[in-house]
């Protein structure tokens, strides 16, 4: 592992990390522009500084500016390092995902709590010797921020989903309807591409991260919604355009929920 940058005690005054989603490319007012040179390459793109109300906040779009980059070819290590270098603790995730199950609709938001991990071959870890780290991700998901981003969601009146398992697929295809009902059978919530590796590289750096499910679609159709129907792109898009300004307000009110201090054991990697 490259020499990390320090992980910072309770209080966390340094800026807010949002690494966008499809739909997210600008995000802030007031920003301005800044490149973090990392061990693991360039970052998905430049960061963007600024505010939320009176809270720093550094913007990274994690497919890039024009969504160029497919969930299997972003630069992962390179983010949260990056993120890391600019003095971010706090990492908000929103990434659209599809819905397993029938009483989770296109529309919802689901704040995770955990994940399961399908993809291969993704660079996933900073520790690849000869430093032998094993890190606890038993509970994944941030505790403060997800109890903030339930309450910013639920401040806009959105319908928010408190807790949810996330199934990570390698994309960048979706699922086969066998695929489909196999993970519906295991009893997971959502699905998506770009969850792992992002949540445990930013436990490995000691740094708290919420992933927001913005529900797009049924994933391949789901048994008892006679309307759903296998996803496509073109249904992902039209679905998370109705989304974003929703999610931006969701947003501001989450991060002005945010305590100044660190509570959790998000710091703790070992």
């Amino acid at each position: 592992m490259a020499e990390a940058p320090a992980t910072g005690g309770p209080t966390a005054a340094g800026p807010i990390g949002i690494i966008g989603g499809s739909g997210f490319y600008e995000l802030l007012a007031d920003p301005h522009s800044q490149s973090v040179e990392t061990p693991y390459g360039p970052t998905s793109g430049p960061i963007s500084v600024g505010h939320i109300g009176d809270r720093p906040v550094a913007f990274l779009p994690r497919h890039g500016a024009g969504h160029v980059l497919p969930p299997h070819r972003i630069p992962y290590r390179a983010n949260l390092w990056a993120l890391r270098q600019l003095g971010v603790t706090r990492v908000i995730a929103p990434c659209a995902v599809g819905s397993l199950r029938a009483d989770v609709h296109p529309g919802d938001f689901v704040v995770c709590d955990q994940f399961v991990d399908r993809t291969w071959g993704r660079p996933d870890t900073f520790f690849d010797g000869p430093e032998v780290t094993h890190v606890s991700v038993a509970d994944p998901y941030c505790p403060e921020l997800r109890a903030a981003a339930v309450a910013g969601l639920k401040a806009t009146g959105s319908r928010a989903v408190d807790g949810g398992t996330v199934v990570v697929v390698q994309g960048p295809r979706f699922s086969t309807r066998a695929e489909s009902a196999w993970y519906r059978a295991a009893g997971w919530d959502v699905i998506n591409m770009t969850q792992y590796p992002e949540v445990t590289l930013a436990r490995e750096l000691g740094m708290c991260f919420c992933g927001v499910a913005l529900v797009t679609d049924y994933d391949t159709g789901v048994p008892g919604v006679p309307e759903s129907e296998a996803v496509t792109m073109e249904v992902v898009f039209r679905v998370l355009g109705t989304m974003v300004d929703t999610f931006r307000e969701a947003l501001r009110v989450t991060v002005e929920r945010i305590p100044m201090d660190r509570r959790c054991r998000c710091v703790q990697t070992g």
